[in-house]
């Protein structure tokens, strides 16, 4: 991951020497003798701070409370000597994001510097998806994992191209979603989307809620009236839960499928039809017995399958703080802080109902009404002492293990703990030993 990393200590061999540490991991280096000094470069942008905690002047605590004062979000990390725990608990109620006690491990170091580099990647993504979706918020597809990458690159090349296209997914997964974002990206984009639920579309109904009437069909409507179709004239009409539509309505729909044109019932003229059909199911076309054939490969110029919410696993927590995020600021509350134990959780679920249901838990999240067990931080409001340093707990565990490929028994020594009282730990925090298991005497 390339990086800048500012690097704040008034002891100048020890900063030396950690500045080389770091920019032989391929990390590009500033390196400061004051807070003050890093202080005033802070225009530069860094992506993370390490700091020491006890420095004349400007100690560590002031010197994250006045980054935080100027509305900086890069996270610093504290260096404290034996006996400084409390302070550096201290400067993390004022904004710090993780601290290490000296002597540390140059793996252990490297560890908690790639952690903190991805959770504030992961935040600046939140913040630009944010950006994006205030322009467009019904268009944007979340996620940076390969599958969401993937997805997105597929839906970029079918906006391309005029073809009718099929999506297939499980419940919850953004088939709609992806419809409007075809559609968005098309040529098509300033024309009107219509999206019509074939399973609420009655079948005495269905064809003029589809084709429309002309004028006099209906003594109660004599004017007339446009159908779906004719609404979607110049864009997209979206067919949701296509495998629902009667039998009889496919036949006719075929039909205007190949000609682009149609007639309103009760008019004896076609009229031209320029449109695109997109058409969502969760369910094998190929594969229905009450599903035309033809039907569907008049509509199937394209396919798109979309990714379930355990294909984009590493995504979870991302998504998650979107949608809490956007729920809190609908209801005037903060923005949810997504503690790291809860985002482990997250991945960790099985989200059956995929996106549909991550975002109804995210808004009952930043609504302080849902909590998954076992995280030991509350849902909403500010973070107890006692949550952060369970919290910072977790982090250091979990830091140590990835440090020692998995390995627990080399863990504990790290830690100064029993093997016994590690794992218990990693049961209360659900984390989890297998990052690359190697054998326990192996190595």
């Amino acid at each position: 991951m390339s990086a800048t990393i500012f690097i704040v200590d008034d002891d100048a061999d020890h900063l030396s020497a950690l500045a080389d540490l770091v920019e032989t991991s391929g990390y590009a280096v500033q390196a400061f003798a004051s807070a003050t000094a890093a202080l005033e470069a802070m225009a530069a942008q860094p992506d993370l701070v390490i700091s020491d905690l006890r420095m004349p002047g400007m100690d560590g605590i002031a010197f994250v409370k006045a980054l935080r004062a100027q509305e900086q979000g890069v996270p610093v990390v504290l260096l404290t000597g034996h006996g400084d725990v409390g302070h550096a608990v201290e400067a993390m109620r004022a904004g710090a994001e993780d601290f290490l006690e000296k002597p540390y491990e140059a793996a252990h170091l490297l560890a908690v510097m790639r952690r903190t580099l991805e959770a504030q990647s992961a935040r600046r993504e939140v913040v630009r998806l944010q950006t994006v979706l205030a322009e467009r918020a019904d268009v944007s597809i979340l996620g940076k994992s390969r599958a969401m990458r993937d997805f997105r690159k597929r839906i970029a090349a079918l906006a391309s191209v005029d073809l009718d296209v099929v999506i297939t997914g499980e419940t919850g997964t953004g088939k709609e979603l992806a419809a409007r974002a075809i559609h968005a990206a098309s040529a098509r984009a300033d024309g009107p989307f219509v999206a019509l639920n074939c399973a609420v579309l009655p079948e005495t109904m269905a064809e003029t809620i589809l084709f429309g009437h002309g004028e006099g069909v209906f003594a109660h409507d004599s004017a007339g009236r446009a159908g779906k179709l004719e609404a979607a004239h110049g864009g997209t009409l979206m067919l949701d839960e296509v495998e629902t539509m009667p039998m009889a309505i496919q036949a006719k729909l075929l039909r205007v499928l190949q000609e682009r044109s149609f007639e309103r019932m009760g008019e004896t003229y076609a009229r031209h039809l320029d449109v695109r059909v997109i058409a969502t199911t969760k369910t094998n076309l190929r594969l229905l017995d009450t599903f035309r054939p033809d039907f569907f490969f008049r509509l199937a110029g394209a396919e798109l399958s979309t990714p379930t919410l355990h294909e984009a696993g590493e995504d979870i927590p991302l998504i998650f703080a979107h949608y809490a995020q956007l729920a809190a600021r609908r209801y005037g509350r903060a923005d949810p802080e997504v503690p790291w134990v809860l985002s482990q959780k997250l991945k960790r679920q099985a989200w059956s109902g995929n996106v549909r249901e991550l975002k109804t838990s995210a808004e009952a999240f930043a609504l302080g009404l849902y909590e998954v067990e076992g995280t030991g931080t509350p849902t909403s409001g500010p973070m107890t002492l006692a949550d952060r340093v369970a919290q910072f707990e977790a982090r250091e565990i979990a830091a140590v293990l990835e440090a020692h490929a998995g390995n627990t028994l080399r863990a504990a020594e790290t830690l100064g703990l029993p093997r016994r009282t590690l794992n218990d730990k990693m049961r209360r925090y659900g984390i989890s030993a297998d990052l690359e298991r190697k054998s326990e005497d192996g190595g």
